[in-house]
């Protein structure tokens, strides 16, 4: 027994009846760590990639963000880790900063808003910064589906792919060079059909 102040404790058995008991081994788990480092809290809410940014991803120093990353990425390198595309874009040198790729999203985000019918969604997969969807679309569409599409990504250096409308099946992604490229083509993403 361990005498503190008023209380009395049992201090935990080391020894059990056939001798001392191992000591609790204890491993951080990698996996764990880095989807605590993506967590949004309230992000559901956002109307735009910056009002989503609240997750560790987006707050800690880049070296810390990327060295997780890293770690996190080597611990499961058979399978494809969640991560936003612009982090996925730093570790392949597509990008040089986090902020390179906030910036990408922001000029998206301003375009987009000032026309009628895109909505930013700010949930999709873990780690996702989310994407945007083009609500008119949906009217081209005989059944329920998924309208036009704009995503971020880190496959191609004009970071935005589109998803035409479609009620079943995906289509393949269009890719988009970037934001030029967006604004020029914009009523033509618009009016693409199933």
């Amino acid at each position: 027994m361990v005498e503190s102040g008023t209380s009395t404790q049992k201090s935990p058995k080391l020894h059990g009846p056939r001798g001392p008991k191992p000591a609790l081994h204890v491993e951080p788990l990698i996996e764990l760590e880095w989807s605590e480092a993506l967590e949004q809290p309230g992000a559901a809410t956002a109307d735009s990639p910056s009002e989503a940014r609240r997750a560790w991803v987006h707050r800690a120093s880049e070296s810390q963000v990327m060295a997780l990353y890293r770690v996190a990425v080597g611990s499961s390198p058979h399978s494809e880790l969640p991560a936003p595309w612009w982090l996925r874009a730093m570790a392949a040198g597509g990008l040089s900063s986090r902020r390179e790729g906030f910036s990408v999203e922001d000029r998206v985000a301003k375009l987009l808003t000032a026309r009628p019918g895109w909505v930013f969604v700010p949930w999709g997969l873990e780690g996702d910064t989310g994407y945007w969807e083009y609500m008119p679309s949906e009217r081209r569409l005989a059944e329920p589906g998924v309208p036009t599409t704009l995503a971020y990504t880190h496959r191609h250096t004009g970071w935005l792919d589109v998803v035409p409308v479609h009620a079943e099946i995906a289509p393949p992604a269009i890719a988009v060079g970037g934001l030029v490229d967006l604004r020029k083509n914009l009523a033509r993403l618009e009016s693409l059909a199933p």
